[in-house]
């Protein structure tokens, strides 16, 4: 009887453990659900206050984004070197020089000393910035359209001798050429899209391709692109990917190791574009924006090209306007920015408002005067700066199916919708958005603005790219490795 009883109390003791066990699996299960992505145990190092076992940045597999890095004042500062194509003036910057902006101006706030190795454009005067730590460096572009290699490696050499070396040197993609990189291991180049990514869209243009235009010869022109950069990459020493897509595929494809690719996903100034519905009242009362109870307001802004997907916009619109007499009666749909397609938008009527370009703060104030943003791209490459400036103004977001999109940003449905680059795809989710309403779109908003905060702000950008040039500039005789991490986020 007694080992009987022995018996029975070891059963429920196994049977207790197993309960909790599987109790913390599901509540780990929930927690990711709730937290954004999520990571194996051999992905994440989890912290614990008496055993802190500290992350090896340049090993760490994610987004960047994700940690926690101290808004305190940097360990040390740097001098670094920085070079891109062009340098944004007003509103006709592509994603590129925007990133470029928002990313030294911050690093310069920081107290970070900033030389900019840029282009000087003919008939335009160059942007003046009252912060004294930026110093810029100018030359003509060449005839083929890029930096003169020759003159501003002089350039570079001559500042480089000047004072103490540079710390770091960072190109924002190929602005500075892989035969001048090879040897510098103290750089970080920047891609906003690879070779690889573009043939997505090759393929959705093909499919798109109207059939009495001649077959474009696109992708096979893109493999071989893709295995020159397989070729030349390597000669870049530290690689940021701005999706998590991108980075995948420079390790997987690419065949760069993982300690030398970095994810760093795009920020922007949480400072300008936050919700703000007075602002959006506003902008809609200036350009005479009808608004009312039932009416509903779609918003896209960028450059207005084919690439972008506004040719598959348009005759969306266009179908849903002619067929559906209470959508035409109930919808306005805002676009900013110019390109081919202006004129075409406004063949749409009174429904379609396009506003031109804007500057940066009548941005923020479109974002307050729209429902949903609309993003119709067929780029596959980099990560759009119009669906995270959306995000943080708490607005709910549509866009195509592209791995950069998906794998980084429009993870949730809570946060908005997804289509394929297809008539059909496409035309169904403008109706679902429509029909959901604005009280859908208002928590939408709220969940997107939520994942906006926690990855996309300028902040988060700029102390990450600051944590990996102090890592890459140590000169080995540092109390702590600025290599090593204790933070994870929350």
């Amino acid at each position: 009887m007694a080992r009987d009883q022995v018996v029975f109390s070891f059963r429920c003791f196994c049977f207790i453990i197993s309960v909790l066990s599987a109790f913390s699996f599901v509540s780990f299960l929930f927690w990711c659900r709730c937290s954004g992505p999520c990571y194996s145990r051999s992905q994440m190092t989890f912290q614990d206050q008496n055993h802190p076992h500290p992350i090896d940045l340049l090993s760490f597999p994610s987004a960047w984004n994700q940690l926690l890095f101290s808004s305190e004042p940097p360990q040390k500062l740097l001098k670094i070197a920085v070079f891109v194509k062009k340098w944004p003036r007003q509103s006709l910057a592509g994603g590129l020089e925007r990133h470029a902006l928002t990313l030294h101006l911050a690093l310069a706030k920081r107290g970070h000393e900033l030389h900019i190795f840029t282009s000087s454009l003919p008939n335009m005067s160059f942007p003046r910035h009252q912060n004294s730590n930026l110093y810029f460096h100018l030359t003509k572009l060449t005839a083929a359209g890029y930096l003169d290699q020759s003159l501003v490696w002089k350039q570079f050499q001559a500042q480089n001798s000047t004072g103490k070396p540079f710390d770091v040197i960072h190109t924002e993609s190929v602005s500075l050429l892989h035969t001048r990189s090879h040897n510098l291991s103290n750089l970080a180049v920047t891609w906003h899209g690879i070779a690889y990514e573009t043939i997505h869209t090759d393929i959705i243009e093909e499919l798109l391709r109207n059939p009495k235009q001649p077959q474009a010869y696109a992708l096979s022109e893109r493999v071989i692109k893709v295995v020159e950069e397989v070729k030349f990459f390597p000669d870049y020493m530290h690689h940021v990917a701005t999706s998590d897509h991108a980075g995948d595929v420079l390790k997987r494809v690419y065949m760069i190791p993982q300690e030398r690719v970095h994810v760093i996903l795009n920020g922007v100034d949480e400072e300008v574009f936050k919700p703000d519905s007075v602002k959006g009242i506003e902008f809609n009362q200036k350009f005479g924006i009808p608004r009312s109870r039932r009416s509903l307001i779609f918003g896209m802004a960028g450059r207005l090209v084919k690439d972008k997907g506004h040719p598959l916009m348009f005759e969306a619109l266009k179908q849903m306007l002619t067929e559906n007499s209470t959508f035409r009666d109930n919808v306005v749909i805002l676009i900013a920015g110019n390109g081919p397609w202006s004129e075409r938008y406004r063949d749409l009527g009174t429904n379609a408002i396009v506003l031109g370009s804007l500057e940066q703060s009548q941005l923020a104030r479109f974002y307050n005067a729209i429902d949903i943003f609309v993003n119709p791209t067929l780029r596959a490459q980099g990560l759009d700066h119009t669906l995270l400036e959306a995000m943080l103004s708490g607005k709910p977001i549509m866009a195509t199916r592209v791995a950069s999109i998906t794998g980084s940003v429009l993870t949730e449905v809570d946060m908005g919708y997804i289509f394929s680059p297809t008539m059909v795809s496409l035309k169904n989710a403008l109706y679902k958005a429509w029909e959901d309403g604005r009280e859908i779109l208002e928590k939408k908003g709220d969940v997107a603005r939520i994942r906006g905060l926690q990855l996309f702000t300028a902040t988060k950008m700029a102390l990450a790219y600051e944590k990996l040039f102090l890592c890459i500039s140590r000169e080995g005789n540092e109390m702590e490795d600025p290599c090593q991490h204790q933070q994870f986020s929350v």
